[in-house]
């Protein structure tokens, strides 16, 4: 288990390494998450892009791309109607992560299928919800992270030990994460996985422009807005000369994300909202999935050894 023994998100999925590729709409498809799947970590399918048979063909692709672990993303509120969930439960996945709205519903039935189900949260609440309703894991989504946003924001540092204070459910850190020193101070916390969105949109392997890649290698660690925290959806986006209006207006337009292929694919960065977590500011260079992954495990155990051997010193001198 490459020195992850007893990890219970690796026993849930079998991957090698504890490290997920966060389901954003239209990238995360068979391009990315094979990429990370082939790396040792867990390629995620998008479907909150809403195109049901683009999304099918997508997983479908995956068993061609990789031997290695992937699962699809499930957004509540944004699936019309049933049938992503009936193909999801007949199609052979083993791994679902569900989003945006209550769970409940969707556990039985993808759990008959043999499905390991986690949720994400943006509270303890919801958290305790999800606990209570029979999930197996939890994607705990801070307010560091890029995209879609709880208004309250609550940092994944107090999240994760909130959430951990109350339940000894497998936990996903998800949000201000995208190396081997943050996904250590995340397991420290209690998480035995992350999840990297910002990370992996900049990769090689990611299907974005140029543009928007350039664009997050290229913004300081204040180069997010949170935008729209008065309505709904709640985000966090790049600062551009777009943003900058949202964000001294209050509110979003109704048409905000009519463009949003254009800036993800086209590279016309003000065409729409370039989301993006805080850990923007920490990504300096364009990277494969596979070096991505590498390095950060890699840092990650150098960041544990070091403070591992802090306690056995530290008992000596009392």
């Amino acid at each position: 288990m490459s020195g992850f023994e007893g990890n219970r998100v690796l026993a849930h999925t079998g991957a090698k390494y504890p490290i997920i590729q966060a389901p954003m709409g239209w990238i995360a498809r068979s391009q990315l998450a094979s990429s990370v799947a082939n790396a040792g970590g867990i390629g995620i399918i998008e479907t909150s892009s809403g195109e049901t048979e683009a999304c099918k063909a997508e997983i479908e692709k995956m068993a061609d791309l990789t031997d290695g672990v992937f699962g699809v993303n499930l957004p509540i509120l944004f699936l019309k109607d049933d049938a992503m969930l009936r193909y999801i439960c007949d199609s052979g996945v083993k791994f679902v992560t569900t989003s945006a709205g209550s769970p409940s519903k969707f556990i039985k039935p993808l759990k008959e299928a043999g499905i390991t189900v986690y949720h994400a949260v943006p509270t303890l609440d919801a958290a305790m919800k999800c606990v209570d309703a029979g999930i197996d894991g939890l994607v705990v989504e801070g307010a560091e992270g890029g995209g879609f946003k709880n208004p309250e924001e609550v940092s994944s540092l107090v999240l994760l030990q909130a959430i951990r204070q109350r339940s000894d459910i497998p936990m996903v850190a998800a949000g201000g994460i995208c190396n081997g020193h943050g996904m250590a101070a995340a397991f420290a916390l209690g998480a035995e996985a992350v999840q990297m969105g910002t990370r992996f949109v900049s990769a090689a392997e990611s299907p974005v422009h140029a543009n928007y890649k350039n664009a997050i290698v290229d913004a300081p660690t204040t180069g997010t807005y949170v935008l729209n925290k008065k309505a709904s959806p709640c985000i966090r986006a790049l600062k551009t000369k777009n943003t900058d209006a949202i964000y001294e207006e209050g509110l979003m337009p109704a048409d905000t994300f009519a463009r949003i292929q254009d800036l993800y694919f086209g590279g016309d960065m003000e065409a729409s909202v370039g989301l993006a977590g805080q850990t923007a500011g920490l990504i300096d260079e364009i990277k494969s999935a596979a070096d991505i992954i590498n390095e950060t495990v890699n840092e990650f155990f150098e960041v544990a050894g070091r403070m591992g051997a802090m306690v056995p010193a530290a008992r000596a001198a009392e």
